[in-house]
């Protein structure tokens, strides 16, 4: 018996030069940039403002995918626009540093 295909999650880290800019890239993002990603596959998507201990503010958004062909589709399909609005309003000269993760899911059993 094959086990089934494990959900993917994909996790984008945004560090911010301050919280002004932490500010605005959170609100674009639960704004509609959120909600696109789930209307091109994602089953759920969560933004987290992680606490400041004495770095840079940090924003992670996590997006679920059911599966990594759903998460294939959408790279090809809706990603390649959703990133570039994405660098037209927080591009290089902003100072933030984006990174990306991509893990498959493995609950309880």
């Amino acid at each position: 018996m094959s086990l089934p295909d494990p959900q993917i999650a994909y996790t984008v880290r945004a560090e911010c030069p301050d919280r002004t800019v932490a500010d605005r890239f959170l609100a674009w993002l639960v704004g509609g940039h959120m909600q696109a990603v789930l209307e091109h596959g994602a089953v759920s998507g969560h933004a987290v403002r992680l606490d400041e201990e004495s770095g840079p503010p940090v924003i992670e958004v996590r997006y679920v995918f059911p599966n990594r062909a759903a998460y294939h589709r959408y790279v090809q399909t809706a990603a390649p626009g959703l990133r570039a609005e994405g660098l037209a309003r927080f591009g290089p000269d902003t100072g933030i540093r984006m990174s990306r993760t991509l893990g498959e899911i493995h609950p309880p059993a």
